[in-house]
């Protein structure tokens, strides 16, 4: 494939108030330089998007400082080396890494805020899937069940967000440990996809009018492990649920992430005193923290898809120019596990396998 001379990108201009609009992400048309010694120029596949996205967009204190003004926006993404200086990243190789929101990223160590992974060759699994069940959203969802919650047979655990992205993969782990999973998502539709596609016990729609009704009948012999994706007034009913020794997986607060000055929406949990009535336990945890258990994780979540005894939903947006609406997709609800914009399909031959 012949490379062009320019390249996308999206860049943060200023902090976004709610919605994120084209003034705070600018998407501009750059210059591709000339590589250097150490370098490699990756073409991006797929980019991730996911509610960190919008973390570091703000000055919300997170484990990542927020992206600068006026930097390539940062991402998640698959992509294929189109033109190398390295022998550990030959042309074809396929990678995954923080290419950020551009078409087209200069691998380099020396500035990467972390360092590429080669992909296996030949792929064990379809490309999107190194961002989804086996990335870093299946290994979250595999730390919260195995480590945080320790999920047992005969547990009922509350996952929240469960048609997204880790709460879909979150639910089917416990359900294969034997536990009665009880699901929260938006809208009759995506609660009956969490019952009928993805195996939970029940699901509650907490757009109802009645969603803590619905939520006490669904849970009668209250909730041994929570994993918590969403926070707010959601988390609050569900901490009044908790059993003596309760685990709650804090793994995300997406109700709270869009506040322009980072505090504001953070108003606490009502519930929270729940914790030391139900002598109960409540743990954050980030995938970065477990590297070392990304190849057990990424095997288990393997195994399990092989065996069809795991789905990996994932919705698709093609086009780079739709970053900004895909973004602001992951805070209505209207996507269903993991959230991925396409770019495009590998051109190249892959040394050692085929794409």
């Amino acid at each position: 494939m012949s490379i062009p001379a320019s390249s996308n990108a999206f860049r943060l201009r200023r902090r976004p108030a709610g919605r994120v609009t084209d003034a705070d992400l600018e998407q501009v048309t750059e210059a591709i330089p000339a590589l250097g010694p150490g370098q490699a120029l990756v073409r991006t596949l797929y980019l991730s998007l996911d509610p960190s996205n919008r973390i570091w967009m703000s000055e919300m204190r997170s484990y990542m400082d927020p992206v600068p003004l006026d930097a390539v926006m940062r991402g998640l993404g698959v992509g294929q080396v189109v033109a190398s200086e390295r022998e550990d990243f030959p042309v074809g190789s396929l990678v995954l890494g923080w290419t950020g929101f551009q078409e087209y990223a200069v691998m380099d160590d020396a500035t990467d805020e972390g360092p590429y992974t080669l992909l296996p060759a030949p792929l064990p699994a379809p490309l999107s899937m190194f961002l989804g069940a086996l990335g870093h959203t299946g290994i979250t969802a595999y730390l919260g069940i195995e480590d945080i919650g320790k999920v047992a047979a005969g547990d009922t655990v509350v996952i929240s967000a469960a048609a997204g992205a880790v709460g879909s993969i979150a639910g089917q782990l416990a359900k294969a440990r034997g536990a009665r999973t009880v699901g929260i998502a938006g809208g009759a539709a995506k609660c009956r996809h969490v019952v009928e596609g993805l195996g939970f016990d029940v699901c509650v729609d907490y757009k109802s009018g009645d969603f803590a009704q619905q939520l006490a009948d669904a849970v009668p012999d209250g909730v041994d492990v929570n994993f918590e994706n969403v926070g707010g007034t959601i988390m609050d009913e569900v901490l009044m649920h908790l059993n003596l020794g309760a685990r709650v997986v804090l793994c995300g607060m997406i109700s709270q992430y869009e506040a322009s000055d980072g505090k504001s929406s953070w108003a606490g949990q009502l519930a929270i005193g729940q914790l030391i009535m139900r002598r109960a336990t409540m743990t954050g945890y980030l995938v970065l923290d477990h590297v070392d258990r990304f190849p057990e994780a990424i095997e288990h979540l393997a195994g399990l898809l092989g065996d069809g005894r795991m789905h990996s939903d994932e919705t698709v947006v093609d086009g780079f120019e739709n970053a900004l609406d895909c973004m602001n997709s992951l805070f209505d609800g209207t996507n269903t596990g993991k959230l991925l914009l396409r770019l495009g399909d590998p051109e190249l031959p892959v040394p050692g396998g085929d794409a």
